[in-house]
C-alpha cells in the first residue's frame, strides 16, 4: 500500500522544521562533494506491493532530479551517485537488468538536458548495452562546458575495480616513457594513485550517505572515502525526504574531523 501524505499540520510543521535547519547550515561548513549510494528501490516496490522492481528504480530515479536540487540550493559542488556495481551487472536477471539500464539511460539524458550539470560516468563500459553507453556518453559530451553541479553517475562501477584499472594506467603511461620499475616504485604515491582514478583531479567525498538502513560500502569509492564521513538513512531512496538529507548535513556540519590529528 503507497504511503500516505501527512497530514496538512504534520507538513506545516516538518516545512519550519527544514527551514530552521536549512538556515543553520547556510552558517556552517557544508560538504564539497556528497557521494550517494542509492539503495532499497527493490524493497520499496516489494514493501508497496507492486509488481516488479522496476518499479522501484523508477520511483528511484524520479526522486534524483529533486535530490540534485537539494544539493544544488546548498552550494554543494559535486555529488556522486551509486547506481548500478560492477557486481550488479553480473549478478541480477537479465529481465530486471534490462529494464534499469533504460531507466539510467533515461536518467542521464533528463539530467544532461534538463539542468546545468556537468555529469560524468564512472565506472567501466563493459557489460553496458551500446543504449546505456550511448546515454552516458552523449550525457557527458552535451554538458562537457556546463560550470553547474558536477553530476558523477556511478554505473558498472566496483571500487576494488577502479583501484586496478588507476594502477593499470599509471603502469601503461610510465612503460610509454621508457620508465622502469624500479623507477615507478619511486614515484608510486597515494597522489599519483588518486590522479589516474575515475574521478581524478576532484575532491574526494566529505560525506557518503546511503539510504535503506544498510551500513556498508559495497564496493564504493573505497579509495576516496579514506577520510569521509559516513552517514545512514533508514528510508528507501524513493521514500528520501529532503529533511532526511538536512539531517546528514547537520550531523556532518557537527561532527569534528581530525585527519588523524
Amino acid at each position: 500500500m503507497a504511503k500516505r501524505d501527512a497530514p496538512l499540520g504534520q507538513g506545516l510543521l516538518y516545512g519550519v522544521y527544514q527551514n530552521r535547519i536549512r538556515r543553520w547550515l547556510m552558517t556552517q561548513e557544508r560538504p564539497r562533494h556528497v557521494a550517494m549510494i542509492v539503495d532499497g528501490n527493490r524493497r520499496w516496490a516489494k514493501q508497496n506491493s507492486l509488481e516488479t522492481a522496476a518499479h522501484g528504480h523508477r520511483a528511484g530515479a524520479a526522486k534524483i532530479p529533486e535530490f540534485l536540487t537539494w544539493c544544488e540550493d546548498l552550494g554543494i559542488s559535486v555529488v556522486t551517485l551509486y547506481l548500478l556495481s560492477s557486481d550488479n551487472v553480473s549478478g541480477r536477471s537479465t529481465d530486471e537488468l534490462d529494464e534499469l539500464f533504460e531507466i539510467i539511460s533515461e536518467l542521464a539524458s533528463e539530467v544532461a538536458k534538463s539542468r546545468h550539470c556537468k555529469v560524468q560516468h564512472v565506472g567501466r563500459m563493459e557489460g553496458l548495452p551500446a543504449t546505456l553507453v550511448t546515454a552516458l556518453t552523449d550525457a557527458e559530451k552535451l554538458t562537457a562546458d556546463n560550470t553547474g553541479l558536477h553530476v558523477n553517475l556511478a554505473v558498472g562501477y566496483g571500487g576494488r575495480r577502479e583501484i586496478a584499472d588507476a594502477m593499470r594506467s599509471i603502469l601503461r603511461d610510465h612503460g610509454k616513457e621508457g620508465g622502469t620499475i624500479e623507477e615507478l616504485a619511486e614515484l608510486l604515491t597515494p597522489e599519483l594513485i588518486g590522479d589516474h582514478l575515475y574521478t581524478g583531479g576532484q575532491p574526494d567525498p566529505d560525506l557518503v550517505i546511503r539510504t535503506s538502513g544498510e551500513q556498508r560500502l559495497s564496493d564504493f569509492m573505497l579509495w576516496q572515502s579514506a577520510h569521509s564521513e559516513f552517514y545512514f538513512v533508514e528510508a528507501f531512496y524513493p521514500d528520501l525526504r529532503e529533511v532526511d538529507f538536512l539531517r546528514a548535513l547537520r550531523d556532518y556540519a557537527r561532527r569534528q574531523r581530525r585527519y588523524g590529528s
